[in-house]
């Protein structure tokens, strides 16, 4: 170690120390004043000083974001580890306890419960600190500070934890010699050998590492120190020495490595080489250093498994680290000699490590020897199922037989060599008589093993092996049974107590995690879980402690597997709590750690479940013999207890109190009762097993019964009571001790008469002992006496005759009206004690006595009053009712007391008092002789007095109708109420109109009570529609369901094809519904409602139009077919939206949503064969559908490219010209012209011929378009202009297609002089035009000199089309408002100052951009002018005149662009001249057009707000909206470094990269143009200039609209990029969002460049990002749409291998409309993926068939 110091500081030159001289040779030369003297001495001693401390911060550099967080960490570690050495200065105040029997075995559980959790948090805070040790091993900038934060908060939270159970333990522990004392000291060294560390891991301490590894030491000695305290130091001295050793060896290894290294450096010629191999041995040298100070933390706590884990990750890093020293020593030199003694030496340090590292794993195995027959045994059972699995395969059974004799073989061998060393005889001859057995089974086994041999194919033969080999396994199990018990005991101990810790820890981790979940609904789940296992944690580790105790005894281990098998459940669902938390955890640190406990605990729950199993094998049927020795036990408590009781020393344990316990000792008497019923069962039975888990189950349940029972007796202060209670408890032990002797007896005899009698016997005398107990309880004996008094008081009633009554008539009714309230009110306050507590029941049920007393005395003076023996009779009859009611209402009560949880016992009592009340109304009813009405009301406000108590607990259930039936039956009742009162109301004042003093009074009740009814029908309609009142819409669906089935249907008013077309376009609706709910049920499950409402509108429109389908297909089977499929998506429609509703009731339910998710995929599939059978109707024309889907993409896609082009972002990939792709094109284009015709020709044929066309169509307009697409691409953006003018030609052609498919398809099938067909030869000649007219364009897009003239030929022509489109009668899909058709107007006047200009200039770049601008101008202008002109607020006179003057303003701008092209042609000045005139038409028709849209809005017109201000406004709100979903996609997956989205990620990683970069860019992007509208309102350009205020507001809200597209767009992606991680959505919903994202986003850059001055600051910023901000793009382009691009090509790359938090949210007014978009985008995709799927699978299947030809039938290979 010195030597290496020493060299090391030689070759540091920075920052270290050297001693040496600092006198230097000089010349001495004379003064001016000639020779001077000079003294010569010496030099003080070098005196050397290291100065440590913090350095100063402004030295320091800035602290990193995860350097910050680890700050915050610490910090808050620290105030734990202060807070927990200020708890640990006293012990705990513990009650007075007893010193029964009950009370020691409670300490000494306590005792053991502490120190396992003492241990196991120990176990956390070294394993901690070595990981800490670890971690910042490296250099800054390559640790991971979450991983270190991770570590801190492991070892302050079970810091924290530990303390709390050190103050227990030393309370409990004998502090008479200072033990408890001690036990508080080491805990707080330990504390603060933790503080030291945190203060030296700081990123701003500036400690030396040294400082680190010291204070990592100290703690590890402390906790040595803590365990010794506490007696938990399992690991022996000499295992530590060795370790410690064994860890000093290494570093002397190392040592030796770092000195041959030194050698290598001394000859390295290169100084880069040299300063690498020092680098490389210094390394070395530190992280040998660390792996010493890692042993010394951990070997404490070396049987943790991860202290180990740490401990050889230490010695991973030094295996590391020599070999980085090796690496760099063979590239200093060549120097063969140093370069084999460096390799020697790095042997040496590896040998070291790997017995090191076996000494490590060693521990865990280490016990018990298990002997010498371990191997031999595994081998047989191994050996025997082999060939139990290789029955028929009688060759391979043959060779396991050899090997299994073998095995015997030498087992036998061992147990005879062992019989003879035996020294007791007894054990001599047992070991000799396995022995026998064993060989002579396997002699059994060879013969057998030799007929199979002989007879391989006789299956008895094999059979017969089968048989010997089972045999000689059960053999070989009672040979080496002891042994084999054993071992798999000692595997569950080890394996409950590692799921013991590990559960402790996850509880640590639960606790410390708490503060910063965000997610209430998750962090309570992990609360109630944390608290279920808590309550096992005790019974696991007393099973542990009982079976290490008593190696040998049975109970002991039955107790641990019994423990082990109900912690599972309890265990399995912690964790799924915890890892549901986890992604709600805002602090990463405590989030990490976690997810580690939880996935250590799930780790250690399959081990223990693994074990418990081959244990409870192991251990075989005693389980009646342990449960005998249990309740013998608990009787014995039960005798100490009542000897304490005596001498009044019985005290309660703490926690214990008197209503706790009475309530455990009432509900475990039920359980008692039921699990001796199982128990009487199976031993009648005979079944063995069962009757061990009942009797199993009987000594659990007495278990607590007993010491329920104690409880109470030590809590109450009455002694009589106490001793009553401890004598009926221990009745009830015995008896069940001969019940479980009987019932074991009775096993062996099965169906034995007398046996079965007996057990009858002793279980009557058990359920008499139970009732005993139960009656011993508080309050119990009160309600007896009660019950008593009644039964007494009803005597009265069995008399003959009755005396006359003394009283009055009206005497007696008053006082029968007087005691009947008071025995009802009394009925209620039984009712009310029930749930209080025990002595108000005692009160409640005396004074209901009392009054029933009262009561009955008058109701017998009543029945004396009667005139007729008959109303004698019925008035006692009804007394006795009453009696009935009243004494069941007592048994209900006493029964509920006794248990308040047992189901149904609330209701049971309520009941009980609603028939007290009926019964009393029933006799007043008869004794009442008043105004009509008065009994009646009487008898309601009894009834309303008894219910009212209902709603003070409105937790408890009344009836078993559902939610939704509570809701509708509230609704329909409180209808009836308010019918009711009013009628109260209206008749009370008509009956009595002398009485109109009182009309006031009842008219305002009246009116009080309609307000109520008002408010709660208010309310209930509320929580109708928030948790998703779905019967409504399930009865609707079903509805439309049975109309499929009615009848014949109405005469059809269309075609097939019609009726097709529809059902297609609702189907698709349900599957892009189906798809938004799977999406929304992860992240709004609150919008679920509306989906599933819109989904039912859907599903009714389709079953209309599916009937109607199904009426006019041919053949019929096909409609048959279509009907039955569209019944059965019903089916799957009424499941999602009922699981949709059920997921809004409960929204954290997972197993809901998963069913949700279940059934979307199900109605997805549905539609499809809904599709499928549509189109085996009509194949032709489902493939002009399918077809039309796909050019109507293309047109979407090119309206993109033209947005790109615009904004100057249309770049080609090489340098490539437009010549390179001309031929292609005309090729691509001649192509589609025969496809044209074989379309046309297709509707009058055949539907075969028609599919072909229309799919020959669609392929050839996708390569045409995006051939075209490159061309345009290759003009450079420097011309955009002409780009967009070749672009707008292929969109013509493509829009001409989908018309002409559209009219193919409604002509198919048709007769010649069908109207369709006219309309089929128009779009034709349409067609034909527009391809012609793109042939033009592309030979003249690169004459300068004819191009403008071209571009303004096919403008015309397509304003043409536009305006045949406008003067059709088809109704649009949509409407929008008159603003909107305003604001397009403007465009309309732009254009026309812009075609004036141009012909004016005649130059052909300013025609080019009038027929681009014209193009969208008119377009725009005609949509929005017929979208505001079918408004329904719009009257038929207002909507004429708009289309009318809309046609007048595109004919008159027509008139213009074709005097234009005439100018182009013949430029003279007159016809310049007239260019004025032509603008002031189109002028006059956009006034009239805009005055028509101000008379939509009639009298109530306003100008729009400043749209300035909206524009900046809604800038910064998307710019807000995409970070917000950019921050929930960053939490979807914490990365460790920025990622490229590449094909080296999976696909989750690609889709969260690439969606995270769009995300990013986006942002970016929206604040630029935020800044760039700013700067232009600065500079005066837009809002400052009144005249241009028309035009500004065009620009703003094209803006506006824009950044609304943009933020909308990325909302959409991010949610679909979280759902499709998470499994819930598709990749097409990716795909199709992407390009949403990408077109928007040009969109925006459109809006931008407008008016921008493009030498801004801004601009140039915007431009950066459109140009050179690519984050994933190879080349420069539009970092927005390269990013898009990318996600795209990631999603669909993974759409052929489809790999499987929280809610990314962002609501913005456009998000339904985009999503519906990329919905429709989406389904179009994935049925284009799915025909893709089918094709392959054919080719699969055909590749099989042809594997199995035979080879003369196969075709020639060669």
């Amino acid at each position: 170690s010195s030597l290496m110091l020493c060299w090391m500081q030689q070759f540091n030159r920075t920052g270290k120390v050297e001693h040496g001289s600092v006198a230097l040779p000089a010349v001495m030369r004379s003064g001016s004043s000639g020779p001077e003297t000079f003294n010569i001495g010496i030099m003080p001693s070098p005196q050397q000083q290291v100065t440590t401390g913090q350095m100063h911060r402004g030295h320091m550099p800035p602290l990193t974001s995860a350097q910050q967080a680890l700050m915050g960490t610490i910090n808050t570690s620290m105030h734990a580890v202060q807070q927990a050495q200020a708890d640990l200065s006293e012990v705990d105040n513990l009650p007075p306890l007893g010193q029964d029997m009950a009370s020691r075995v409670w300490v000494q559980n306590k005792v053991d419960e502490s120190k396992h959790e003492i241990h196991s948090q120990v176990d956390a805070i070294t394993a901690g600190t070595a990981s800490v040790v670890n971690l910042t091993a490296g250099d800054p900038v390559d640790t991971d500070y979450t991983a270190v934060g991770c570590a801190i908060t492991t070892i302050s939270s079970n810091l924290t934890e530990m303390s709390k159970g050190v103050k227990l333990l030393a309370a409990l522990m004998d502090d008479e010699i200072g033990s408890g004392e001690d036990l508080l000291k080491a805990a707080r060294t330990l504390a603060s050998a933790v503080s030291d560390l945190l203060k030296a891991v700081q990123p701003t301490s500036g400690e030396p590492r040294q400082t680190v590894l010291t204070a990592a030491g100290s703690i590890g000695q402390a906790s040595g120190e803590l365990l010794r305290q506490i007696g938990e130091n399992e690991t022996d001295e000499r295992f530590q020495d060795v370790l410690m050793s064994l860890a000093k060896a290494v570093a002397n290894a190392a040592a030796m490595v770092v000195l041959k290294a030194k050698n290598v450096a001394q000859v390295a010629e290169d100084t880069v080489l040299q300063n690498r191999v020092i680098a490389a041995a210094t390394q070395c040298a530190l992280s040998t250093s660390q792996l010493v100070a890692c042993a010394k933390v951990v070997s404490p706590t070396i049987s943790s498994p991860v202290c180990q884990e740490q401990l050889i990750e230490a010695g991973k890093l030094v295996d590391r680290s020599v070999e980085n020293c090796v690496r760099a020593c063979q590239a200093a030199t060549d120097d063969s000699e140093l370069l084999k003694q460096v390799s020697a030496a790095a042997s040496i340090v590896s040998q070291a490590l790997n017995d090191l590292l076996q000494h490590v794993r060693q521990f865990a195995s280490r016990g018990e020897p298990i002997g010498r027959y371990d191997q031999a045994t595994d081998t047989i059972m191994c050996v025997t199922e082999s060939i139990f699995s290789s029955m028929g395969d009688a060759g391979e059974m043959v060779r396991q037989a050899r090997v299994l004799a073998q095995a015997t073989s030498d087992l036998v061998n061992a147990m005879r060599s062992d019989a003879e060393a035996e020294i007791d005889m007894e054990n001599s001859k047992k070991l000799l008589a396995a022995a026998k057995l064993l060989a002579d089974s396997t002699a059994r086994m060879v013969e057998a093993a030799k007929g199979a041999a002989a007879n391989p194919e006789n299956e008895d033969q094999q059979q017969r092996l089968r048989e010997a080999a089972e045999g000689l396994r059960v053999a070989t199990n009672a040979a080496a049974q002891n042994a084999i018990k054993k071992k798999i005991v000692n595997r569950l101990e080890i394996a409950a107590k590692q799921a013991a810790a590990a559960a402790t820890q996850t509880i640590a981790a639960s606790q410390n995690a708490a503060v910063s979940n965000k997610n209430t609904a998750a962090h309570q789940q992990l609360v109630q879980s944390c608290k279920n296992v808590a309550d096992h944690i005790p019974q696991l580790v007393q099973g542990v402690r009982g079976s290490q105790a008593q190696a040998e005894d049975l109970s002991a281990q039955l107790a641990l597997i019994n423990s082990s098998q109900n912690f599972l459940q309890p265990g399995s669902k912690m964790v799924a709590s915890a890892k549901a938390a986890v992604p709600t955890v805002t602090d990463q640190a405590a989030a990490m750690q976690l997810s580690q406990c939880a996935k250590n605990l799930a780790t250690s729950l399959a081990e223990l479940r693994t074990a418990s199993q081959k244990a409870h094998e192991a251990c075989g049927p005693m389980e009646i013999d342990s449960a005998l020795n249990t309740v013998q036990t608990l009787k014995n408590e039960l005798q100490d207890a009542k000897m304490a009781a005596m001498d009044g020393q019985l005290k309660p344990l703490p926690g214990e109190t008197l209503e706790k316990c009475t309530q455990d000792l009432g509900s475990t008497s039920k359980a008692v009762g039921s699990s001796m019923a199982q128990l009487l069962t199976c031993a009648a039975q005979g079944n063995e097993h069962y009757t061990g888990v009942a009797a199993r189950e009987t000594a659990q349940a007495l278990k607590t019964l007993a010491q329920a029972a104690r409880g109470v007796a030590a809590s109450t202060t009455d002694p009589v009571a106490a001793h009553a209670m401890l004598d009926s408890a221990r009745d009830v032990m015995e008896g069940s001790a001969m019940l479980i002797q009987e019932a074991k007896q009775a096993l062996a005899v099965p169906g034995d008469a007398d046996s079965q009698q007996r057990l009858a016997q002793v279980a009557k005398a058990v359920s008499h002992s139970l009732n005993n107990c139960v009656n011993c309880l508080p309050g119990q004996k009160d309600v007896d006496v009660a019950l008593k008094s009644i039964g007494e008081s009803s005597k009265k009633l069995l008399v003959d005759s009755l005396p006359p009554s003394s009283k009055s008539f009206q005497e007696a009714q008053s006082e029968l009206n007087r005691a009947a309230a008071d025995l009802n009110q009394s009925a209620g306050e039984v009712v009310h004690a029930t749930r209080g507590q025990s002595g108000e029941l005692a009160a409640a049920s005396g004074k209901f006595s009392d009054d029933f007393d009262e009561f009955l005395d008058a109701g017998i003076e009543m029945a004396g009053q009667a005139q007729t023996k008959e109303d004698q009779i019925q008035v006692i009859g009804n007394l006795k009712s009453i009696s009935m009611a009243s004494s069941k209402l007592l048994l209900a009560a006493k029964s509920l007391s006794v248990d308040p949880g047992a189901p149904n016992a609330k209701n049971l009592l309520a009941a009980a008092a609603r028939a007290v009340t009926e019964s009393i109304n029933q006799l007043i009813t008869l004794c009442t002789q008043q105004a009509p009405g008065q009994k009646e009301c009487d008898n309601a406000l009894r009834e309303l007095e008894t219910v009212k108590g209902m709603l003070d607990n409105p937790n408890e259930p009344v009836s078993d109708l559902s939610y939704f039936d509570c809701i509708e039956g509230v609704m329909e009742n409180s209808k009836v109420l308010g019918e009711s009162m009013a009628g109260i109301s209206q008749n009370a004042k008509t009956g009595d109109l002398l009485a109109s003093h009182t009309h006031d009074a009842i008219t305002e009740a009246a009116q009080l009570m309609k307000e109520a009814v008002d408010d709660i029908m208010v309310t209930l309609n509320e929580a109708a529609s928030e948790v998703g009142m779905v019967g409504g819409m399930v009865d609707l669906i079903a509805e439309a369901m049975t109309k499929l089935d009615e009848g014949t249907p109405p005469d059809p008013k269309g075609t097939f094809v019609d009726y097709q077309t529809t059902v297609v376009k609702y189907s698709k609706a349900i599957a892009v519904t189906a798809q938004e709910m799977m999406t929304k049920s992860v992240t709004n499950p609150e919008e679920l409602g509306g989906l599933a409402s819109q989904m039912t509108n859907d599903y009714g429109h389709l079953a209309l139009q599916g009937r109607m389908a199904a009426a006019t297909a041919e053949p019929e089977e096909i409609g048959f077919q279509i009907r039955t499929r569209v019944q059965e998506l019903g089916h799957g429609c009424i499941f999602l939206v009922q699981k949709a509703g059920a997921l809004q009731i409960c929204p954290t339910d997972s197993y809901t949503k998963k069913e949700l998710i279940e059934c979307a995929r199900a109605v997805t599939e549905k539609v499809s064969l809904v599709l499928s059978a549509l189109q085996a109707g009509n194949k032709g024309t489902q493939a002009c559908i399918t077809a039309a889907s796909a050019v109507s993409g293309i047109i979407a896609d090119l309206d993109t490219t033209i947005m790109f082009a615009t904004a100057g972002t249309l770049n080609a990939e090489n340098n490539e010209s437009f010549a390179d792709h001309r031929e292609n094109i005309l090729k691509t284009a001649k192509a589609l012209v025969e496809d044209t015709k074989l379309l046309v020709s297709g509707a009058a044929s055949s539907q075969d011929k028609l599919a072909q066309a229309a799919q020959s169509s669609a392929n050839t307009i996708t390569q045409l378009a995006e051939v075209v697409k490159l061309g345009a691409a290759s003009l450079g953006s420097d011309d955009p202009e002409t780009q967009v003018v070749l672009i707008n030609a292929i969109k013509d052609v493509a829009k001409a297609l989908s018309d002409l498919i559209s009219a193919t398809k409604g002509a198919a099938s048709k007769p010649a002089d069908d109207p369709s067909m006219y309309q089929l030869k128009g779009a034709a000649k349409v067609m034909v035009t527009n391809v012609t007219s793109l042939l033009k364009t592309v030979k003249a897009v690169e004459d300068e000199a004819t191009r403008g003239t071209r571009a303004l030929e096919a403008t015309i022509e397509y304003i043409k089309q536009e305006l045949t489109v406008f003067q059709s009668s088809e109704v649009p899909e949509k409407t929008s408002s008159p603003e909107e058709s305003i604001r397009m107007t403007k465009g309309i006047t732009m254009a026309t100052a812009k075609a004036v200009a141009a012909g004016n200039s005649c130059r052909q770049e300013d025609v080019i951009a009038t027929a681009n601008l014209s193009r969208k101008a008119v377009a725009d202008m005609l949509t929005a002018c017929k979208q505001a002109s079918y408004h329904p607020d719009v009257s038929e006179e207002v909507r004429e005149r708009a289309l009318r003057f809309g046609t007048e303003c595109t004919l008159g701008y027509l008139e213009l662009l074709e005097h234009v092209l005439l100018i182009l042609q013949k430029a003279t000045p007159e016809l310049k001249h007239q260019l004025a005139s032509f603008s002031k038409r189109v002028a006059a028709a956009v006034t009239e057009l805009i005055q028509s849209a101000e008379a939509m809005k009639g009298t109530e017109w306003v100008d729009p707000e400043d749209p300035t201000v909206i524009a900046e406004t809604e800038l910064l709100g998307a710019a807000a909206s995409i970070e917000a979903a950019a921050k929930k996609l960053e939490q979807l997956k914490p990365r460790a470094k920025p990622k490229q989205a590449d094909e080296t990620l999976d696909f989750e990683e690609q889709i969260l990269e690439a969606a995270k970069s769009i995300a990013a860019a986006t942002s970016a992007l929206v604040k630029s143009a935020s800044a760039a509208q700013r700067e232009l309102v600065a500079q005066g350009k837009v809002g400052a200039i009144p005249a241009n205020a028309a035009d500004d507001g065009q620009w703003s809200q094209g803006l506006i609209s824009a950044a609304r597209m943009v933020a909308a767009a990325t909302s959409n992606l991010c949610e679909a990029a979280n759902a499709s991680v998470q499994g819930h959505a598709s990749e097409e919903k990716l795909i199709s969002s992407a390009k949403q994202v990408a077109a928007s986003t040009a969109q925006l850059l459109v809006a931008c460049k407008v008016k921008a001055d493009h030498d801004s600051e801004a601009m140039r910023r915007l431009q950066v990002l459109v140009q050179g901000c690519s984050l994933l793009g190879r080349m420069e382009g539009n970092a927005v749409k390269r990013a898009s691009d990318n996600l795209v090509r990631a999603a669909q790359k993974a759409a052929f291998g489809k790999a499987e938090d929280d809610d990314v949210v962002v609501k913005t007014k456009f998000v339904g409309g985009i999503a519906q978009i990329i919905a429709a985008q989406e389904e179009m995709l994935k049925k284009e993926r799915e025909l893709e799927e089918a094709r392959k699978k054919l080719a699969q299947i055909r590749q099989q068939q042809y594997k199995f030809l035979p080879t003369e039938l196969r075709e020639d290979e060669g």
